[in-house]
């Protein structure tokens, strides 16, 4: 067999893996660059240029006005409006997969509504909802924003899971004289579990990372992307790169957790 043939073979064989791999590869590469420039020091204000190997930048993350305290309010924003969204849609979800009711299938057809529609039109809708009420743009207004915007992602996660599950196990734990809050803590619940984990992962990431809809709704409060959107404007500082490869280590550390912890369950 000659080499190329042998070579389509091997191509053949492994194509899949390679695609992936690649894909991987195209999809880690902002991360990467945001990694490595976040050990340059350089000359001007903008940091698109590499010039210097420096660890300036991580020895003092908050060295740049504001950026420390943007963050912790996202962060805030985020953990909020993670619990709300969670708590709301795992509700919504048991009620649209468990129960019937009239304006089942509008309700379940608006909750896509969200996802399908453009962000700048949901935060316009918002903001004229907001300033016809009067309230105060700030902190509170973002927060109801983002639980719903979050909550149809939630919805959708949890009643997947929800969906699969086998009915017959909850009413295993009846026969065995369980009680309707017994067998939700101990059958349902873990069950659903890796559903409502993921719609609160899904929560959090969208939460944290929104920037139009927070842009309508925030007034004068500015958030960790709205900060850097403003100091792109003016030139980037090395520490948002600093602050955007922490968060991404912290990810990769939740899923790498995740998946031993995955693992060892089905070991024993």
């Amino acid at each position: 067999m000659s080499f190329a043939n042998a070579f389509l073979t091997w191509l053949k064989r492994y194509f899949v893996v390679i695609a992936g791999l690649l894909t991987l590869a195209y999809l880690l590469l902002p991360n990467i660059v945001v990694t490595v420039f976040s050990f340059n020091k350089p000359k001007g204000r903008f940091n698109y240029q590499w010039q210097q190997f420096s660890t300036d930048a991580w020895k003092d993350p908050c060295g740049v006005s504001g950026l420390c305290g943007s963050l912790s309010l996202s962060l805030q924003i985020a953990i909020w409006a993670t619990i709300g969204a969670t708590l709301l849609g795992v509700m919504i979800a048991f009620a649209l997969v468990r129960y019937r009711f009239r304006a089942r299938g509008a309700v379940n057809s608006l909750i896509f509504l969200p996802m399908a529609m453009p962000e700048v039109v949901m935060a316009a809708s918002l903001l004229t909802l907001f300033l016809n009420l009067g309230a105060q743009l700030g902190f509170w207004t973002i927060l109801i924003a983002h639980i719903m915007f979050c909550l149809s992602f939630v919805v959708t996660a949890v009643k997947a899971r929800v969906m699969s599950m086998d009915p017959r196990l909850e009413q295993a734990a009846q026969d065995l004289y369980a009680g309707p809050v017994q067998t939700f803590l101990r059958v349902t619940l873990p069950i659903a579990a890796p559903g409502i984990a993921a719609g609160a992962l899904l929560a959090f990431a969208l939460s944290f990372d929104d920037f139009i809809i927070t842009n309508f709704n925030a007034g004068s409060t500015v958030t960790f992307p709205m900060f850097v959107w403003g100091s792109a404007q003016r030139g980037t500082p090395v520490q948002i790169n600093v602050i955007g490869t922490a968060m991404f280590l912290v990810a990769v550390l939740l899923v790498l957790t995740s998946m031993l912890i995955g693992n060892r369950r089905r070991k024993y």
